[in-house]
């Protein structure tokens, strides 16, 4: 069985940053993609960035050039660097790894941590 805890989140004002983190627990052999989405009220869930095990990063375009996603692999737990966040950034943020235990692979999801930005 796999665990995600994420934390980090809260309230911050427009121009400030936060950074979340997400650490995964359990039957553990090897971590693929870690990613980090969010679901804004009244809206779908939307990719925010993600970290292959190898290879580039990948962001949403209304993130570029504010956030940085980065992984530690030993300690699987991924990092999500939010700066200059704007109100549109207010939502709860999932962290999601692609996790391959020793019996089975997992599309693993964090329960959410809310980031809310004030103008």
């Amino acid at each position: 069985q796999v665990q995600l805890v994420e934390s980090g989140g809260g309230l911050v004002q427009a121009g400030g940053s936060l950074r979340l983190s997400c650490a995964a627990s359990g039957s553990i052999f090897i971590i693929y993609n870690m990613g980090w989405y969010r679901q804004a009220p009244g809206k779908q869930r939307e990719l925010v960035a993600v970290i292959p095990s190898g290879g580039s990063t990948k962001y949403a375009d209304s993130v570029k050039g504010r956030f940085t996603i980065s992984r530690d692999n030993a300690n699987n737990t991924v990092y999500l660097q939010m700066n200059s966040l704007k109100p549109d950034d207010t939502a709860v943020y999932y962290c999601n790894m692609n996790i391959r235990t020793r019996n089975s692979g997992v599309d693993a999801w964090g329960r959410g941590t809310q980031v809310t930005v004030s103008s």
